[in-house]
C-alpha cells in the first residue's frame, strides 16, 4: 500500500495514470463483453422477443444496483483520501463497515425487485410481458452479490489497486461463458437459463472476493474479530454517497422511461437498440475507464495537498480519454454491419441496430471527456456535482430532446439523443472543472 502511494503522489503523472487505468481499461474490456456474449446467447439461442426483454429490464435492474454504487463512489473517495494521508487504520475500518452495509442493504433491497416484476410487467406490450416478468423477478436473486462486487472494484481502486478488480472480471466473464454454455445452449432453460448463469457466476466470484480479502494471508488482510457497526463511518459513507446513489437511480430511470419510448414500437426496434447497446457499450467503458484512476490521483493528491498534481492528473486523463475513443469510432463503424450480423440474421431488426450503432458510436468522445471529470470530482468529495450533472445529461439533454423530436424522428430520437446530450454534458462539465475549488469536500 505504501509503495503504491507513493508511486501516485510522486512518480511521473502520465505513466501512473496509464499504469492505474490499464487495468481498469482492460476491465471495462472484459466487463463490456460480459452483456455482449449475453446478447449473443439470447438472440441466436432464446429469440428476439427474450433479448428485447432484457433490454428493457437492465435500467430497472440497475436502478437497484444504484445504492451500491453510491456507496461504491463513496468508499472510493473516503478510503482513497484515509490512504492519502497515511492513516490505515481509518482506512481498514471503513472498508470493512462498507463491506457489511453494503451486503446487508442488497438483501433488503432484493424483495422490492420482486415487487416490481408485478408491476412493470403489466404495463408492458403482451409481447414481452412474461419474459420481462421473469428476468427482474429472479434477478432479485442476484442483487446482494452484485452489491458486494461493486464495493469490491471500489475498495481494490481506492488502495491504487485495480488489477485486483480486473481478475475478478476475468473470472466473471470465464464463468458467464461456461454458464451460459450449460444453462442456455445444453440445457435449453431459455431466459430462466440467463439469469441463473448470472446468479452462479455472481455466487462463486462472492466467494472468491471473501477468501481474497479476509483469508488470504498478505498485508492487506482485513479482519473482522471484534466488528460493530461504526454509525460515524456509516453517516459520512451515506452523506458522500447519497448523491451518487440519486444520480445513478436518476440516470437509470431515465434510460428505462427512454425504453419506454421505443418499446412502443414492438420488440423488433426494441432489440436492435440492445444490439446497438451491446456493441457500444465497449466504446462507452473504455474511455470511462480512466475515470476510477483520476478518482485516485485525485483523492489522493487532495488528502496529501498537492492541488497541481491532482489537477494535471485530471487533464491527462481527459485528453488519454478522447484519444482513446476516437480510435475505437475508427475501428467500430466501418465494421457495424459485420458486428451485428453476429448477434440475429433478422433484416428488420439489423436494420434499427446498424443505424443505431452508427449514430452511437459519434457519442463516446464526449461521453468519455464527461466520465474522467466526473471522477474527479469525486476523488474531491464533491459528489453533489456528478448528480447535477448525471440528472442533466440523461433527463434534460437527452429525454427532453427525445419528447420534442420524436414526432419527427420517429424512434431515432433515441440515438441522436445520446449524440447531443453526450456532447453538451462534456462541455458543461469543463466548464465546472474549470471553475471549481480544488479543495476537499469530505
Amino acid at each position: 500500500m505504501e509503495q503504491r502511494r507513493d508511486l501516485i503522489l510522486k512518480g511521473n503523472v502520465v505513466s501512473t495514470i496509464l499504469m492505474l487505468s490499464l487495468p481498469s481499461l482492460m476491465m471495462g474490456l472484459v466487463q463490456s463483453l460480459i452483456p455482449v456474449i449475453d446478447g449473443l446467447f439470447l438472440n441466436n439461442l432464446v429469440g428476439t422477443t427474450a433479448a428485447s426483454a432484457v433490454t428493457y429490464c437492465t435500467p430497472v435492474v440497475n436502478m437497484t444496483t444504484a445504492l451500491s454504487q453510491g456507496l461504491s463512489v463513496a468508499g472510493m473517495a473516503i478510503i482513497g483520501q484515509a490512504n492519502g494521508r497515511g492513516d490505515f487504520k481509518e482506512s481498514r475500518s471503513t472498508t470493512i463497515q462498507l463491506i457489511i452495509f453494503a451486503f446487508i442493504l442488497g438483501i433488503v433491497l432484493a424483495p422490492l425487485l420482486v415487487l416490481a416484476a408485478f408491476g412493470l410487467s403489466g404495463h408492458v406490450n403482451q409481447e414481452i410481458a412474461h419474459n420481462v416478468f421473469v428476468y427482474i423477478s429472479l434477478n432479485a436473486l442476484v442483487i446482494p452479490f452484485s452489491f458486494l462486487e461493486s464495493i469490491y472494484n471500489a475498495i481494490k481502486n481506492a488502495n491504487g489497486k485495480p488489477e485486483d478488480s480486473f481478475i475478478r472480471m476475468i473470472i466473471m466473464l470465464v464463468l458467464k461463458i461456461v454458464f451460459n454454455t450449460l444453462f442456455i445452449y445444453v440445457l435449453h432453460w431459455g431466459l430462466v437459463g440467463a439469469v441463473i448463469a448470472s446468479l452462479a457466476s455472481n455466487v462463486l466470484i462472492t466467494f472468491w472476493m471473501f477468501y481474497e480479502l479476509f483469508l488470504k494471508k498478505n498485508g492487506d488482510r482485513l479482519e473482522m474479530r471484534g466488528f460493530h457497526f461504526d454509525h460515524r463511518i456509516i453517516k459520512k459513507l451515506l452523506y458522500i454517497g447519497f448523491p451518487s446513489m440519486l444520480s445513478s437511480l436518476m440516470l437509470n430511470l431515465g434510460f428505462f422511461l427512454i425504453n419506454n419510448e421505443v418499446e412502443k414500437y414492438g420488440s423488433i426496434v426494441l432489440n436492435g437498440q440492445g444490439i446497438a447497446n451491446s456493441i457500444t457499450s465497449v466504446c462507452f467503458i473504455l474511455p470511462s475507464s480512466f475515470a476510477s484512476a483520476i478518482t485516485t490521483m485525485v483523492s489522493m493528491n487532495v488528502g496529501a495537498m498537492q492541488v497541481k498534481r491532482a489537477k494535471y492528473s485530471c487533464l491527462i486523463g481527459c485528453i488519454v480519454s478522447a484519444i482513446t475513443a476516437a480510435v475505437l469510432i475508427a475501428i467500430v463503424v466501418p465494421l457495424s454491419s459485420y458486428l451485428t450480423i453476429l448477434f440475429t440474421r433478422e433484416a428488420q431488426v439489423l436494420e434499427v441496430a446498424n443505424k443505431a450503432l452508427h449514430i452511437y458510436t459519434y457519442s463516446v468522445i464526449g461521453f468519455g471527456v464527461c466520465m474522467v471529470e466526473q471522477g474527479a470530482f469525486i476523488g474531491l468529495g464533491k459528489t453533489k456535482i456528478t448528480l447535477v450533472m448525471s440528472i442533466l445529461r440523461v433527463w434534460l439533454l437527452r429525454y427532453i430532446f427525445i419528447l420534442a423530436t420524436e414526432s419527427y424522428l420517429s424512434y431515432y430520437s433515441v440515438f441522436w439523443g445520446s449524440l447531443f446530450s453526450n456532447y453538451a454534458a462534456a462541455l458543461i462539465t469543463t466548464i465546472l472543472i474549470l471553475r471549481v475549488s480544488w479543495e476537499s469536500d469530505i
